[in-house]
């Protein structure tokens, strides 16, 4: 069986779940030395922020964190590892990306949260996890998605998360 396309449900029941999930996500990237693309996607009003706000706290920041929906980046270069957070709402066409220097941001050291990945599609690397975050009830259903090596790796931890 192959690693590539495993993934994990989870139902998170409100925002403060939601955050910890990015909490949980931060964890475990930053014990393992390694950057990683995380694509968060869902409609309006889904959590994708309060899962990267969850993310960013958990390694230090202790500001706002809102979506970059005017900028399309907003760097986080005071953090270990740094983030950049996509917010690709906005964006009328992928090639846009390719004038502000898209590849700089996609290193290995570097983790980057992408909203609305969709449309960068064609310019943007592959994502390690696709988080998709959908409405269901009074929460929030979440599937991940493992797109690599390092992608599957998360997922096996979030699941062990669960046992303890």
């Amino acid at each position: 069986m192959s690693i590539f396309g495993n993934e994990r449900r989870l139902f998170l029941e409100g925002e403060a779940e939601t955050e910890h999930l990015g909490d949980e996500l931060a964890r475990l990237i930053k014990a393992s030395e390694h950057g990683a693309t995380l694509y968060l996607d869902g409609d309006l009003g889904m959590g994708k922020t309060t899962l990267s706000r969850g993310f960013m706290r958990r390694l230090g920041h202790q500001g706002a964190v809102k979506s970059p929906t005017y900028t399309l980046v907003e760097p986080y270069e005071q953090l270990q590892p740094v983030v950049y957070h996509f917010d690709l709402y906005r964006l009328g066409d992928p090639e846009e990306l390719e004038y502000m220097g898209i590849r700089d941001y996609f290193t290995e050291a570097s983790v980057c949260l992408v909203e609305w990945p969709e449309r960068g599609k064609g310019v943007l690397p592959e994502p390690d996890l696709e988080i998709h975050l959908e409405r269901e009830g009074e929460g929030r259903s979440v599937v991940l998605r493992a797109r690599s090596e390092f992608g599957a790796s998360l997922l096996n931890e979030i699941e062990l998360i669960g046992r303890h």
